[in-house]
């Protein structure tokens, strides 16, 4: 895995406003990160390798347009392994798995292939690692997600979540000389730090991951939204409901001095009362949408009386991540491909 390419860019020019003082801004970095961009080709490169169908347990990413996408083009999505036939192909999801899903797969003689995030993977493997030095680990996050279950399930005797900052003080622990925190990669950089520093009030022997685990897209969109949220009448998140990051983004936003803020999965979910008296318009997405559900968004603006959108870039993302190693020889066999399709090759 490389390290993340970002370089500061220059701050963007305040916006001319039009006549009747409209304007839409909409932030970048925004949509797809590396991993997302990563669990959506697996997918797609295993339904041309292996042909359809291809299973997937739990949905690849949390946005149901590129769930209804691949399902299209051949992909099962389930719940769980029983419902894939024995020695079939499966997909894990870019939030990651327990030991336990991957030794399930083994009894039924599946076929695997693991799209989980390398930056989960990163959390997986400082789990492990604090659990062979018999540290008890403060997980931040939310109940039920599947990142958190994955995580959890790699040194279950070992982890105890922690939901918010208000469940510190009740907080119960074996050993307050041995503690380490780790966290959920999607959540609020503020909510999860404002965590940390009650939990060191009481622990302070605490001990740190290696690095941060929250993501660089998640702590990127959420610092490109807090720039234009302070001037915005509306903010409009574009991202499914069980997105824990997109849904991040509308209390970030709102955090940030944004008058409002919605969640939408594409234009359609928009309401036309929230333009009422609404002249500055802040729009953005989370890091598993794809650009064109928001393009969608900054087209019913226009054809509600706002001006072409401006936007507003914090930072470049350069992060790519390389396929599963099931699928890198296709990989490399299409690269070739077009190489030699060059001119002068």
């Amino acid at each position: 895995m490389s390290a993340p390419e970002q370089d500061r860019a220059p701050s963007a020019p305040e916006p001319t406003a039009q006549p009747g003082g409209k304007r839409v801004v909409v932030a970048a970095p925004r949509g797809y990160c590396a991993g997302v961009d990563r669990a959506v080709v697996t997918v797609e490169r295993a339904l041309e390798q292996y042909g359809a169908p291809v299973y997937v347990r739990k949905q690849i990413v949390h946005n149901r347009h590129v769930v209804e996408n691949l399902e299209a083009k051949g992909a099962v999505f389930v719940d769980e392994l029983d419902a894939v036939p024995e020695q079939a192909m499966v997909v894990f999801s870019a939030h990651g798995v327990s030991p336990a899903v991957h030794a399930e797969a083994a009894e039924r003689n599946l076929r695997t292939i693991d799209a989980t995030c390398p930056l989960v993977t990163k959390v997986h493997n400082e789990a492990k690692r604090f659990a062979r030095q018999d540290k008890e680990i403060l997980l931040i996050g939310h109940a039920g997600h599947e990142e958190v279950e994955g995580t959890s399930g790699e040194a279950p005797d070992h982890i105890t979540l922690v939901q918010s900052p208000e469940e510190v003080d009740a907080l119960e622990v074996k050993d307050p000389t041995k503690l380490a925190w780790l966290s959920q990669t999607t959540l609020s950089v503020d909510e999860t730090m404002e965590t940390v520093h009650r939990l060191r009030e009481r622990f302070p022997l605490l001990m740190d991951p290696p690095s941060d685990d929250i993501c660089y897209a998640t702590s990127n969109r959420q610092a490109a939204i807090k720039q234009i949220a302070a001037r915005s009448d509306l903010v409009i998140v574009v991202g499914s409901a069980n997105s824990s990051n997109s849904v991040r983004l509308v209390e970030v936003a709102l955090e940030a001095g944004a008058k409002t803020a919605y969640r939408v999965d594409n234009a359609g979910e928009i309401d036309e009362r929230w333009l009422d008296g609404v002249e500055q318009v802040g729009v953005t997405s989370g890091a598993s949408v794809p650009d064109d559900l928001v393009e969608g968004v900054l087209a019913y603006l226009e054809q509600h009386g706002y001006p072409k959108a401006v936007e507003e870039r914090l930072t470049e993302e350069n992060l790519v991540f390389s396929l599963p190693k099931e699928l890198r020889h296709s990989a490399r066999q299409e690269a070739v491909a077009v190489g030699d399709l060059q001119p002068g090759s």
